[in-house]
Order: structure tokens, then sequence, then C-alpha cells
């Protein structure tokens, strides 16, 4: 790896160099390096790009590292992962893709994620997206993530977008059955003239399922970001969708909430704020020395951790 690959897969994934245990790194739409253990193991797609990830019942405290690094323009691909975690196992996640792009052409990364957790597994889901790079191609992400949870089992996805992505379409679908938990926290900061849609659709079916989706968006420049939910509770169940937003320049953040009770015993609750950085919050940390400036990045710093 070079410079601007250790620099991305830092920025993604937290690793220094090629980590330990289960790991696939992809660069430019080809294999840079794959292992697999004893616990999880990861098998290449025939039919098509991508891989399965096959975590075995009982396995906890493991992790496995899937980036993916873009360096070239004029680039698209798009990547189907399946991930099998077995009944009663819990492991960490760490995924993402980081796109540097100088040239004038294009470059697109779109994986397609889909979870099955089995009877009492849990997964902690880290995905991050960054891009960086001078040149005028755009640096695009259109994730799709679909879990599919059954009884007692927990998904826990964080989310991170905060910086140079062009556009971003995220779509994420989740299934849950009886007391399977979804924890969702969502950070998205958009700048210039980027866009950035995210749509959740949730179905709680089995009864005492539930679902938290926390969503916090930071939009400056002329910036545009879309943040749609729909909640479909179809047993006793609670799904709670929170959306806040700060807006800075001619940017604008849009929350479109659907709350489906099919069931009379669903809880449903969504709540949306999206405002300006209040003014006595700049002229305190301004009475401390702070510039203008430093203010506003301390709020919005403050606002997305």
């Amino acid at each position: 790896m070079d410079k601007t690959d250790s620099e991305l897969l830092e920025t993604i994934a937290g690793l220094h160099d090629i980590p330990e245990g289960s790991f696939n790194i992809r660069k430019n739409g080809k294999l840079l390096a794959r292992n697999s253990t004893a616990d999880i193991e990861i098998v290449p797609k025939k039919d098509k790009d991508g891989i399965d990830i096959i975590i075995k019942p009982g396995v906890v405290n493991k992790s496995v590292h899937i980036p993916v690094l873009l360096t070239v323009g004029d680039f698209r691909e798009t990547v189907y992962n399946d991930f099998y975690i077995g009944e009663g196992a819990d492991v960490t996640i760490v995924a993402g893709c980081g796109i540097h792009n100088d040239a004038c052409g294009d470059a697109e990364h779109d994986g397609i994620h889909s979870f099955y957790l089995e009877k009492n597994a849990k997964v902690k889901y880290v995905e991050r997206h960054y891009a960086a790079g001078d040149g005028t191609g755009k640096k695009s992400f259109d994730p799709v993530t679909n879990i599919y949870c059954k009884e007692n089992a927990c998904f826990v996805m964080e989310s991170t977008q905060l910086g140079g992505v062009t556009s971003t379409d995220r779509k994420t679908y989740a299934r849950l059955g009886k007391r399977a938990q979804l924890i969702v926290k969502e950070k998205i900061l958009t700048d210039g003239e980027e866009r950035a849609v995210t749509d959740f659709k949730v179905e709680l079916e089995g009864e005492h399922s539930r679902a938290d989706i926390v969503s916090r968006n930071v939009a400056k420049g002329k910036s545009v970001q879309s943040f749609g939910s729909d909640l479909i509770g179809k047993s006793e169940c609670f799904g709670h969708v929170e959306c806040d937003g700060i807006l800075l320049g001619e940017a604008r953040i849009v929350s479109t909430p659907k709350i489906d009770a099919v069931s009379p015993e669903a809880s449903l609750v969504h709540e949306a704020a999206v405002g300006k950085i209040a003014g006595e919050q700049l002229l305190k940390l301004m009475s401390l020395g702070l510039t203008e400036q430093e203010a506003e990045d301390a709020v919005i710093k403050g606002f997305l951790n």
C-alpha cells in the first residue's frame, strides 16, 4: 500500500496496516488482501463481485474488517457482501469505503450488504464513508444494508459520513423477529454542492421487537440532505426515530417520517428538529477566546460526537 492507501485505511477502518484475524481489503475493484480464521470464514462469490462472511455459532469478542479503497477516476463498482452470523455469536464488523479521486472522471462504490442474524446473535456494524482528492470527478456512494434478525438478535449500526462525498443514496431495510433489536446511530456532514439521501424501512414483526434510530446531520454551503423513515409495527413493539439537523449557509435538510401501526399494540415515535446554531452558543465560546469559525467548528464537533 502507498501513503494514500494507508491514510484512507486509517480514516475509514482505524487501521494502520494489514490487520490480524479475518479481513478482506479491496482496492480499485481487485482484492488487495484477505484472511480467514477458524471462527470467521470469508468466501468469494462465484456469480458476482462480493464475498460471503460466515461467522460460526458461539463466536464472541472477534472482529472482521472489510474496507474498500478507490484511488482512480472513471470507475464504478457494485459489490455484494452477505454476512451469516451464527446463533449466540457476538462480533464487530468494520466496513466502509474511502475514495481519493484526483481525476476528472467519476468514482463510485456501491456496497450491497445483507446480514442474517440467528437467534441470540449480536453484531456491531461500523460503517464509515470518506472522500478526498482534487479532481473534478464525483466521489459517490450508494450503499444498501439489509438486516434480518431472528429471535432475541441485536444489530447495532454506527454509520458515519464526515466529509468530501459528492453524493450518496443510503437505503437500510430491517426485519425484526421476536425480542430482536435494531439500534442505529448515523452521522452525516455535507458541504458545498453535496447531496445526501438516507432512507430507513423497518418492519417490527416479532413481539417485543424494538428499533431505535438516531440521525444527526450537519449541512453546510449549498448542500442538501434528505432523511426518510418508514416504521411498520406488526405486533406489540416499540419503534423510535429521531432526526436532528444543523443548517449553515444556504443548505437544506428535509425529514420525512412515515409510521404504520398495523397492530394496535405497536408504539411508534418520530422526532425531528432542524435549525441553525444558537447565537448564544457561539458568543459563549467566543468569550473563551475562540474565533467565530473555531466556535462554529466546536459546536458541530460536539453535535456529531
